[in-house]
């Protein structure tokens, strides 16, 4: 029998080699641009945690957040630029979870269309970031709408359909250099109608809900037994080493299986599930899923009846990510309601405010703004420093980026928006947008990003 010493660290290293296989192939390349120290003044400022400062100032250096406060700013803060927000609301930059943007490009030509793999129900090997066209022209329009931070995350075609990935909204020639640094991978499944209509209709698995459900499961008893192989590899392998035999021979590792290798990420921790799924019963029964082998949901996207079984979610530390009012138009989405984000608020659960659409991610305030009125017709007196935890920490929480961003606190990021007035008022826009401290937008100087698609296709004027 071996010594339990080297049972305990078997079990230590274990992972160690699913963490090798997971290692990022294409990392990050992304670059802060050059800022200015700016101090920002007579502002108020919506923290991003449910929290506000009626009037205050903050100071940004360095491509991050130095200072703030109440009142008026110490002396001491070196500004190379001051500006006077009498009257204006800064926040942090807003983060949305859920988008195609780069996959569903425009223009919108099926050429363009490369967000769905719907060739096979799992098809867990595939990698988003490998169909974003970094010269989108909906990123500066994203961006005009005070959004920093996007997930891209493949379609809702598959059971499984690939990995997401986490960009800053700035211009770049790659996606590399636009991929938020060190930010988790996710993984897209879908639950419901989608799945079922698509494989249907080709006269195959799965056709009904149970056959999603048994989808899932033959694709995670598969990741356990790869899961397994690796983690015996590396027991023989440990045991070869110490082993002081003549004639002992080195173990061969298991073959790479890129699908598997997504799938056993999501086992070990690395990769987060985000998982479209409309109704409540399936939500519950997708959570029973996750407990059968062992993964965490990070959050349910779209998630229309979240608040049939919000308790269920805050006792499962499961985000929700949501429409503002975008129901009724399938049959599992036909039980929505205004209040539902405002209910998963109520139950002290993880509510996000999301788009999956190129249109609604220009006013996700807009949106936020109007779940925000459904909740407060209904008396629960939620404020603006509330309703912005729904566009900002929470969604930063939900990717696992909330030590960097997604709140307005000293050492995070300076992604941050001025807006011209209240940003849940139609009447208000985004008039500086800030990522690292660098301005990107800035409707005073003129500065407005344009992709290099936009501007070879536009008539000279000369």
């Amino acid at each position: 029998m071996r010594p339990l010493f080297f049972l305990v660290l078997v079990s230590l290293l274990a992972p160690l080699q699913a963490g090798a296989l997971n290692k990022d192939p294409f990392p990050s390349t992304y670059q802060p641009l050059p800022t200015r120290p700016t101090l920002i003044q007579h502002v108020r400022l919506l923290i991003g945690d449910g929290t506000e400062i009626s009037r205050g100032y903050i100071f940004l250096s360095d491509g991050q957040i130095r200072a703030l406060g109440a009142g008026d700013a110490p002396p001491g803060l070196q500004a190379d630029v001051v500006i006077d927000g009498t009257g204006k609301v800064v926040t942090p930059g807003i983060i949305d979870v859920h988008s195609h943007l780069g996959n569903y490009p425009a223009p919108g030509y099926r050429a363009h269309s490369d967000g769905n793999e719907s060739t096979s129900p799992v098809t867990a090997e595939v990698w988003t970031e490998h169909s974003v066209w970094p010269q989108d022209p909906q990123f500066p329009l994203a961006l005009a709408g005070g959004v920093t931070t996007l997930q891209i995350l493949p379609g809702s075609a598959n059971l499984i359909g690939g990995r997401s990935v986490v960009l800053k909204n700035v211009s770049a020639r790659t996606v590399q250099e636009m991929k938020f640094p060190g930010a988790p991978y996710g993984l897209k499944m879908a639950c419901g109608e989608n799945p079922k209509r698509v494989y249907g209709r080709k006269g195959t698995m799965p056709s009904t809900r149970m056959g999603n459900v048994a989808g899932y499961r033959k694709s995670w008893i598969r990741a356990t037994e790869y899961r397994d192989k690796w983690r015996k590899y590396e027991a023989d392998l440990i045991a070869f080493e110490e082993s002081d035999k003549e004639d002992k021979k080195k173990p061969e590792p298991p073959g790479r299986d890129l699908e598997l290798e997504t799938l056993m990420g999501v086992l070990d921790g690395e990769i987060l599930v985000h998982n479209h799924c409309y109704r409540a019963d399936e939500m519950a029964q997708m959570i029973d899923v996750s407990k059968e082998f062992g993964y965490q949901i990070t959050s349910f996207q779209h998630a229309v009846e979240a608040y049939k079984i919000a308790d269920l979610l805050a006792e499962n530390n499961i985000c929700s990510a949501m429409w503002a009012d975008w129901n009724r138009f399938k049959l599992e989405s036909f039980d929505g309601i205004d209040e539902n984000i405002a209910m998963v608020e109520q139950a002290k659960a993880c509510a996000i405010v999301h788009s999956d659409s190129a249109w609604g991610i220009q006013r996700l305030n807009q949106e936020a703004a109007k779940a925000m009125a459904a909740g407060n017709r209904m008396g629960m007196a939620i404020t603006d420093a509330l309703a912005m935890t729904w566009l900002t920490l929470n969604p930063a929480r939900s990717l696992k980026i909330d030590d960097q961003t997604g709140s307005l606190e000293v050492g995070k990021m300076a992604d941050v928006v001025l807006w011209t007035g209240n940003p849940f008022s139609v009447y208000s826009h985004a008039e500086k947008v800030f990522v690292d401290g660098s301005v990107r937008l800035d409707l005073e100087q003129g500065i407005r990003p344009v992709t290099d698609f936009e501007l070879g296709h536009r008539v000279r004027s000369w």
